[in-house]
């Protein structure tokens, strides 16, 4: 009898949860796999809500919780909770000896979670390789994860052929769209009656959902650009507003602070969820007019449920965008006048009838299509591919 091979999944974050979920499940169905979960980052920090109990309301166990964030967001603290991440991942990985790690993006801990990895000589499958935030220090963790990583799955063939560049094997780098877009497809939302019931909060005539991270290139000016946003939302007439809290980024927290001072002048208008969780905020996507900051969500999935999205200033520069997104500066003029163009009714149109660059929904059955025929123990050995002339893979 054929073993089950132990696949473990590494997670950070809400969001990132709520993109692997499609996948979570299939391979927690799967004959051929067993499922670890780690959970770290900001699931495991009260601060942030404690979300890994979110993965356990699904039903899925988490094998190992590793804490790592430091109560505070100054260069030096992310420094340290990488440091203390890679010590503690080191043990997590003695102990499971997995026979390959999946992860997803370009956050500091999991940049962390693959390092540690390395000295194990353990494989790590990577989504989302090969795109750009130029705006974001992210940017630089994504290119380092593919590096370690030894098989690939891009959102796009722009970003498979950008792997490739970066001297991965063609034949281990795959193109099969965005996860994110698995639960558009599978979950159905709730109504917008189901939706005001979840969130405590009535929607207005207009809504827009704000997410704001701090631009990490940028760090120092993230209450800069995030009091010029506040400006030009409130400027809005007869418009609701639904915030989901930052990232722990350098200096996240401050966002953050300005967020809930905001909405306690405002709650009349505006409501903040430190996180809306993955069904809810599928249900805000598609009861919003637009989605406003700079959170991937807007420029990948928003265009799935056919909402409106203002990326703001550079945290997402270089990424694929649909034709319901606008982008501006972080400068309140900009953002105002943006806001017009994204309210009227031209542009709502626009949004739902764009087409998304970023895939079908299918994007986790092609995964597991992948790992079902993939010999892992070959995995682990691997070359630095050149690419001579031009592009034919």
């Amino acid at each position: 009898m054929i073993s089950r091979r132990k696949i473990c999944i590494v997670t950070g974050s809400r969001a990132e949860y709520g993109l692997l979920s499609p996948l979570l499940h299939l391979l927690a169905e799967s004959d051929a796999f067993s499922l670890a979960i780690v959970a770290t980052g900001m699931h495991v920090s009260p601060e942030f809500g404690l979300t890994y109990q979110e993965i356990e309301k699904d039903g899925f166990t988490v094998t190992k919780k590793v804490e790592m964030l430091l109560s505070a967001d100054s260069p030096g603290a992310i420094a340290k909770s990488m440091g203390l991440a890679m010590i503690t991942f080191g043990d997590v990985w003695q102990e499971l000896q997995p026979d390959l790690i999946v992860v997803l993006g370009d956050r500091f801990e999991i940049f962390a979670a693959v390092s540690a990895a390395l000295p194990f000589n353990i494989p790590v499958a990577h989504l989302h390789g090969g795109e750009l935030t130029e705006g974001a220090i992210d940017d630089t963790f994504r290119h380092c994860i593919t590096k370690m990583a030894h098989l690939h799955f891009t959102s796009t063939e722009e970003f498979r052929r950008r792997v490739i560049q970066l001297g991965e094997q063609p034949e281990r780098v795959f193109c099969v769209g965005a996860i994110g877009l698995d639960a558009i497809r599978l979950v159905k939302p709730q109504s917008r009656r189901e939706f005001e019931k979840s969130i405590d909060f009535k929607l207005g005539k207009k809504n827009l959902l704000i997410t704001f991270h701090p631009v990490t290139r940028e760090a120092e000016s993230a209450a800069l650009q995030f009091s010029e946003v506040l400006g030009a939302l409130d400027e809005l007439q007869n418009t609701h507003l639904i915030f989901t809290g930052s990232n722990a980024d350098t200096y996240g927290r401050r966002i953050i602070e300005m967020m809930v001072e905001y909405v306690a002048r405002n709650s009349y208008k505006a409501v903040f969820f430190t996180s809306l969780g993955r069904s809810r905020y599928l249900a805000a996507l598609h009861h919003v007019d637009g989605v406003v900051g700079n959170s991937s969500s807007g420029i990948i999935e928003a265009p799935g449920c056919g909402a409106a999205t203002l990326n703001i200033g550079d945290r997402q520069k270089g990424r694929i965008m649909a034709q319901s997104v606008i982008q501006c500066a972080p400068q309140k003029e900009s953002i105002s006048t943006a806001l017009d163009v994204l309210l009227s009714d031209e542009f709502q149109m626009t949004a739902k009838s764009a087409k998304n660059p970023y895939g079908d929904g299918y994007t986790a059955d092609r995964i597991l299509t992948i790992l079902n025929a993939c010999d892992l123990q070959d995995l682990a050995k691997k070359q630095f591919y050149t690419v001579e002339r031009g592009f034919d893979e």
